[in-house]
C-alpha cells in the first residue's frame, strides 16, 4: 500500500505538471472510484478546473482548484498515477480513470485492485473532513513526543496497532512502522500506553527517519506502486526489517523474526527489539 513516502514522491514528481493547468477533459470508467457518485456526472464537475496547488495530507494526495473545492485521491492499495506527454499513453486494463490537460498530456490513474477513491470536495468541506481522520503530520515540527504521547495515554493496543492508526499519526503503513520501531528499539507488541518518554523519543525520531528516508528513495516497490514516470523507488532495498525475515539484523546480527500482529505481518529484531519494558 502506498504510504506517506510514494504518496509525497507522487506529489513532487507531479506538482509541476498539474499546477496551473486546467482539467480540459476528465474520463473516469471506473464506477467504483467515486462511488455513491455517478462516473460521468463527477468528470463533468472536474473539467475546467483550474489547479491552483498540489498537496498532500497523511496518505492523501489534495488537488485544490482555484475555485476552492478539493479533489481528495486515496491511492489504498495499488492505486498509481502516471502523467504522460500527449497521445503517449499506452494501453493499461488496469487504467481507471484519465485527465487530459489544457497542455495536452495526460494524468492516468491506474488500479489493480480498485480500492482507491477519488472524492471532489466542496469549498470549506476539506479541513474539516481531514481533521475528523487524521492526526499530525510526522514530518511537521508539531509531531513530537510529548503529542505522540497524548495519544497513546493509556492505550493497551500493541504500539504497532496504534501508530497504524491514521488518528495517532497521519500517513503511516505496515511498511514503516516496522522500519521506526526497528529504529527505535521497540518491540511492536509493547502496549502502546507503557512507553516511557525516552522510547517515545526514539520512536518520533524513527518515524522521521523512517518517512524520510523513503522519500528520498522514492518510496518502495514492492508490486504496483510506480513513480509518475514509470520508475520504481528504491526503498524496497534499503529495508532494515520489512520482509527480511531470517536475515541478519544490521545492528546486531540476530536473524530477523516475523509474527503478526493487528492481523498483518511484522517484521522485528528479536535482540535489538525486546517485549519486556525497561525496568
Amino acid at each position: 500500500m502506498p504510504e506517506l513516502p510514494e504518496v509525497e514522491t507522487i506529489r513532487l514528481a507531479l506538482e509541476p505538471h498539474v499546477v496551473g493547468r486546467r482539467f480540459e477533459r476528465v474520463e473516469i470508467d471506473d464506477p467504483r472510484l467515486v462511488r455513491p457518485f455517478e462516473p460521468t456526472a463527477v468528470a463533468a464537475e472536474l473539467e475546467g478546473e483550474r489547479v491552483e496547488a498540489l498537496e498532500r495530507r497523511g496518505k492523501y494526495l489534495i488537488v485544490r482548484f482555484q475555485s476552492g473545492r478539493a479533489l481528495l485521491i486515496h491511492l489504498r492499495m495499488t492505486g498509481s498515477l502516471r502523467h504522460a506527454a500527449p497521445g503517449s499513453l499506452a494501453h493499461d486494463p488496469h487504467r481507471r480513470a484519465v485527465v487530459r490537460l489544457d497542455d495536452g498530456s495526460d494524468v492516468a490513474y491506474r488500479d489493480v485492485r480498485r480500492f482507491g477513491t477519488w472524492h471532489l470536495l466542496e469549498p470549506r468541506e476539506l479541513d474539516p473532513y481531514l481533521v475528523q481522520r487524521l492526526g499530525r503530520e510526522p514530518l511537521q515540527r508539531t509531531f513530537t513526543a510529548r503529542s505522540l504521547a497524548e495519544r497513546l495515554e493509556g492505550r493497551r493496543a500493541p504500539v504497532k496497532a496504534a501508530l497504524l492508526d491514521q488518528r495517532t499519526v497521519a500517513g503511516l503503513g505496515n511498511i514503516y512502522v516496522d522500519e521506526a520501531l526497528w529504529r527505535a528499539r521497540v518491540h511492536p507488541l509493547r502496549p502502546a500506553g507503557t512507553l516511557h518518554h525516552d522510547e517515545l523519543v526514539r520512536v518520533t525520531r524513527g518515524i522521521r527517519d523512517a518517512l524520510k528516508a523513503g522519500i528520498a528513495r522514492q518510496g518502495a516497490s514492492l508490486r504496483d506502486y510506480s513513480t509518475p514516470d514509470g520508475g520504481r523507488g528504491r526503498m524496497q532495498d534499503e529495508f532494515r526489517v520489512y520482509g527480511r525475515a531470517g536475515e541478519p539484523c544490521a545492528r546486531c546480527g540476530t536473524p530477523i523474526d516475523k509474527i503478526r500482529a493487528v492481523g498483518r505481518g511484522t517484521w522485528y529484531c528479536p535482540n535489538c527489539q525486546r517485549l519486556e519494558p525497561p525496568a
